[in-house]
């Protein structure tokens, strides 16, 4: 009997042949094949992207380290090309004086180059500092030193010994200049 339900158990389960497990074997396998091929062909292709990312990512920053080099290098030009005509002025009022006794001319030539660099440096973004009668701030004003003057009121610029100036808002020299400081008197 126990071999009879050992039988029965075989023709119950479906019986494949063997030659057919193989093709559908093979076939998996070339599938499996086939997506692996693909997954290399993709992976070539992302690290040839990545190559020459990094590739240009070194060219960007070689570029921009020179034209930074260029920029700090050259980045006065035009400031210089402007100042020249000043330097040629100066030349001529030089060449002027050593032939005339004018001395009149020679003030006047020498005020016609000072406007002329003051316009040049305002087109640069250099302004003066006012400061003459006004209250001293000690972030735009130096002071050199307080003159005793009832005349005026306390920490206001009297004068200015050296002009400050600003570089479009920034301070680029403070002005050096002498501060009044009132006389203490004791009422009595």
């Amino acid at each position: 009997m126990v071999k009879k339900a050992k039988k029965d158990s075989e023709q119950d389960s479906p019986h494949i042949p063997e030659k057919q497990v193989d093709a559908d074997q093979a076939e998996e396998e070339s599938s499996l094949l086939l997506q692996l091929k693909e997954k290399e062909k993709e992976a070539a292709e992302n690290y040839d992207k990545y190559v020459r990312a990094i590739a240009e990512l070194d060219n960007f920053k070689k570029r921009a380290a020179r034209e930074k080099t260029d920029s700090i290098k050259y980045g006065n030009e035009n400031l210089i090309k402007d100042i020249l005509p000043m330097v040629d002025s100066m030349d001529r009022a030089l060449k002027h004086a050593g032939n005339s006794d004018d001395f009149e001319a020679f003030k006047q030539g020498l005020k016609l180059v000072q406007d002329q660099l003051v316009s040049c440096l305002e087109k640069h973004g250099v302004e003066p500092i006012e400061c003459v009668h006004k209250a001293f701030d000690p972030n735009i004003h130096e002071a050199l030193f307080q003159v005793t003057n009832d005349d005026h009121e306390d920490n206001l610029v009297i004068d200015e010994l050296e002009k400050g100036y600003l570089l479009n808002g920034r301070l680029l020299r403070p002005a050096k200049v002498s501060v009044c400081k009132r006389s203490q008197k004791e009422d009595c």
